[in-house]
């Protein structure tokens, strides 16, 4: 789930490389904003990392999502409702500490809509600084990473001017959370609230 264009690549791209790479995952990339161009990026960066996934978007103003929150709200439960009761097991989704309004607005918001998922807020590199303490830490392997950040270049055009958007950035926030959980390069996730049933059979 993403306010933005290529927020999910950004922050979770080694992770969609590694869910492809096991196989027998359905996934819909949903985003709230974006110009059509912008949707056109995020479109066909989805069918890259994560063959076959579907993707939702809506047409609410960047930049200005919590002046929308019913609407935000009403996207969330459209999508919830069209994908099913208890047909996702996994949300990926911004955090509630980041600075980005937007980011903030729909991380408040997912756990409201999908109660009975495990909810990974996943982080963003941005000029704020708003880098936190992570909880939960998935590996990912160094041909994924670098892929990672060769599609980020290919399928999102628009955004490699910006001062910001480079593979250092990219690889580094990666290696940086490999080192804290030992493995070269990994993805930094906050887990808020985890639902674990211990029961025999269960699963």
């Amino acid at each position: 789930m993403a306010a933005h264009p290529d927020d999910i690549e950004i922050a979770c791209g080694g992770t969609l490389l590694g869910l492809a790479a096991r196989g027998g995952v359905a996934a819909t990339f949903a985003t709230l904003t974006g110009t059509p161009e912008r949707r056109a990026e995020a479109e066909a960066a989805a069918q890259s990392f994560l063959p076959g996934a579907t993707s939702r978007f809506w047409s609410l103003p960047d930049g200005h999502l919590p002046a929308h929150w019913g609407a935000v709200k009403g996207a969330l439960e459209e999508l919830a409702r069209d994908l099913g009761p208890g047909a996702i097991d996994l949300v990926l989704a911004p955090g509630r500490d980041d600075a980005h309004q937007d980011h903030r607005l729909v991380a408040e918001l997912v756990p409201t809509v999908w109660r009975d998922a495990l909810v990974l807020e996943y982080e963003i590199p941005k000029w704020d600084g708003d880098l936190r303490r992570v909880s939960t830490y998935v590996p990912v392997d160094a041909a994924d990473a670098r892929r990672k950040v060769e599609l980020l270049a290919k399928h999102y055009p628009s955004q490699v001017g910006r001062d910001w958007w480079d593979d250092e950035t990219f690889l580094g926030l990666m290696r940086l959370r490999g080192m804290e959980c030992r493995s070269t390069y990994a993805e930094g996730f906050t887990v808020r609230k985890q639902r674990l049933d211990l029961r025999a059979g269960a699963s």
